[in-house]
């Protein structure tokens, strides 16, 4: 690699090391809510909702598109996401 593609290069990752920070923001922020969502549940069964998960999974593939994202990227950033969030309300799940 050139030094010119080299300087390139950390100036690119730099730049994804600042949007990787705001990305770990966001998901603070999600999952101080998914803590508010889980709160109100009663019944451990509740935790899963394959309709919800359905039409988030569209809406993201359709948005996705819309802004020119590749959905194969969104789909699967969104499904790990969706069941990482699945399994940390399990973990945290109290009966009332």
């Amino acid at each position: 690699m050139s030094p010119k593609n080299k300087k390139k290069l950390n100036l690119l990752r730099k730049r994804l090391d600042k949007l990787d920070y705001r990305l770990l923001k966001t998901i603070k922020k999600r999952t101080e809510i998914v803590q508010k969502v889980l709160s109100l549940k009663s019944f451990k069964n509740e935790i899963v909702d394959k309709k919800r998960i359905t039409t988030i999974l569209k809406n993201i593939r359709k948005e996705s598109l819309k802004r020119n994202i590749d959905p194969k990227i969104t789909q699967r950033i969104w499904k790990n996401m969706i069941w990482s969030y699945i399994d940390f309300e399990k973990r945290n799940f109290k009966k009332k």
